[in-house]
């Protein structure tokens, strides 16, 4: 056994958005890091999105950790002002359904509005966001090495060597890998699973691109069925049998002075499997040209960047902690874009590895037993997005099947948000980390709202029916029915944002509304409710006096 002290406490594999986070945490707090890249910044990268509960994290992150640089993504106004005026406002979640050769029906559209109470969100413009973090951990302390290709990682029970191309051997006394798919760490150590796991399927094509036109625009809808905010001012999916479009402008406010619009599709590949003889941008035109309202969206948009096209996306790992190891976030597996769960995913890991990563580097012990919580938490965020994005894919193929689906979606945002915010304020108020304790104490780990049982079983029986739909044991109106009724019966859902009601596509909750919310979940027989609603009313009324306060916030 080696003798020999390694120069860093944590040496990390990527130096993206998981990366740079993580780095700029631990060294906030006296850690020695190391930020290890094969390429550098400025640098594209999709997975753009904005949602709550990606927010609230970081919020957490950089209360916790002293970090106020982190505040600045938590918010549409302060992003532009100091980071960068290149990023989009996300107001919205929105979905249309389409049907080859035939204009959407607008009464088959969905769109959730993001509460203003709860949080406001962005389009992330990967490049400056990822570089904006990378600039922050090296201002907090963290060494880089950029441009370095590791060739071997040699791990042993004292510490972990790496071994660049160049010859290069740099020590840590653990490895983080944070950098995705072509994860060195996994290819070491053959983590991958073959297949992964998932039952969902998707492969993908992606670009950045100008010119293209607000959906607003190129539909005539009668001023009754129109959404609640304009499609252009947030996130917009266009479904389809196994399949959906995205489109994520960045030149959707005033302030932005950004032309680009990210643009991608996913597909199953079951259905729609690769072409061998066209090329991915003669793949996207093919498929645009079978849907008339998006073909006239993407009419005179030019792309910026070589299109992206992908093998099947999702993959899974049989581990992603060992002794002096993590894998991270994309370098542990991968799902699908669909409901933008991959930043929100990645800041919940990061706060629940940096303590404990920050407590074993001070007691020297980097044995498993510190980090289960961190291995049971990335695979369960993998699995039960599985299930949520397997059901929604099954469920394109059928309106009221896929209109129960986002039902389901919908109705678990907002309370599993508020868990944190509630857990933030009570740190804000006496500065005490454990609690934050009770957020990991939940008895479905990785689900956006872990400690509902009701709303478990919600899903559960949304991932039977719309299974049994796919099998062609039940239709797709018996199947929509079933979920539809527990919707309504189920005690973990709202009565009062529109979930419970069919006819109300369009739900955008204002700030009266919230509050009857709260007021609902205050007295629910539901624990997990109760708690939650009490705590974010009493913040709601303190507030009262400032107007302007979100009980987010």
């Amino acid at each position: 056994m080696s003798t020999h002290r390694p120069s860093y406490d944590v040496a990390i594999l990527g130096s993206g958005i998981a990366g740079s986070t993580l780095g700029a945490v631990l060294a906030r707090s006296g850690a020695k890091v190391l930020l290890v890249d094969a390429g550098t910044h400025p640098r594209f990268a999709v997975g753009e999105s904005m949602i709550p509960q990606m927010i609230a994290w970081l919020q957490v992150l950089a209360e916790r950790h002293d970090l106020p640089e982190l505040e600045a993504l938590a918010d549409a106004d302060t992003i532009n002002e100091q980071v960068g005026n290149s990023f989009g406002r996300k107001r919205h979640f929105g979905f249309q359904l389409h049907r080859p050769g035939q204009e959407p029906d607008p009464a088959e559209g969905h769109q959730f509005v993001i509460p203003d109470a709860l949080t406001s969100a962005s389009h992330l413009f990967r490049q400056d966001s990822d570089a904006y973090l990378f600039h922050v951990a090296v201002r907090h302390g963290c060494d880089t090495r950029q441009r370095w290709r590791v060739r071997d990682i040699d791990l042993r029970d004292d510490g972990v060597t790496l071994t660049g191309t160049d010859g290069h051997v740099v020590g840590a006394r653990y490895l983080v890998d944070a950098s995705g798919f072509r994860s060195p760490l996994a290819e070491k150590l053959d983590l991958r699973e073959r297949p992964a796991r998932f039952r969902h399927h998707s492969r993908s094509l992606f670009t950045h691109m100008v010119g293209v036109r607000p959906f607003d625009d190129v539909v005539d809808v009668p001023e009754a069925s129109r959404p609640a905010a304009p499609w252009h001012e947030g996130t917009l999916h266009h479904v389809f049998e196994r399949g959906w479009f995205w489109v994520i402008p960045f030149d959707n406010h005033p302030r932005s002075r950004n032309p680009l619009c990210s643009v991608g599709v996913t597909l199953d590949p079951r259905l729609h499997p690769k072409p061998e003889d066209i090329t991915p941008e003669e793949e996207f035109e093919r498929l645009v040209r079978r849907f008339p309202a998006v073909r006239r969206q993407f009419e005179g948009a030019r792309k910026v960047r070589e299109w992206v096209s992908t093998g099947r996306l999702q993959y899974s790992s049989s581990k992603t902690v060992g002794r002096r190891w993590c894998l991270m976030s994309h370098a542990a597996g991968f799902l699908d874009p669909l409901y933008s769960r991959g930043m929100s995913n990645t800041f919940e890991i990061i706060h629940a590895l940096a303590p404990r990563l920050l407590a074993a580097i001070e007691d020297d012990d980097f044995g498993d037993e510190r980090f289960r919580h961190v291995e049971e938490l990335e695979q369960g965020l993998l699995d039960h997005n599985d299930t949520l994005v397997n059901c929604s894919f099954i469920s394109f193929s059928h309106f009221r099947l896929w209109d129960a689906v986002f039902r389901v979606w919908g109705s678990g945002n907002t309370p599993g948000t508020l868990r944190i915010n509630n857990a933030l304020r009570a740190f804000r108020a006496d500065r005490d980390p454990s609690v934050f304790d009770a957020l990991e104490k939940a008895p479905h780990t990785g689900l956006w709202w872990p400690d509902s049982d009701a709303f478990k079983a919600l899903l559960d029986t949304t991932a039977r029916s719309c299974e049994e739909y796919e099998k062609g044991l039940v239709d797709g109106d018996t199947a929509a029915d079933r979920i539809l009724a527990l919707v309504r019966e189920s005690e973990a859902v709202s009565p009062g944002f529109g979930w419970k009601d069919v006819n109300q596509r369009f739900i955008h909750p204002d700030r009266r509304q919230m509050g009857e919310f709260l007021e609902w979940a205050a007295a629910s027989p539901l624990t997990e409710l109760s708690t939650i609603g009490r705590a974010s009313l009493d913040a709601l009324r303190g507030a009262q006096a400032a107007p302007d306060a979100a009980p987010g916030r």
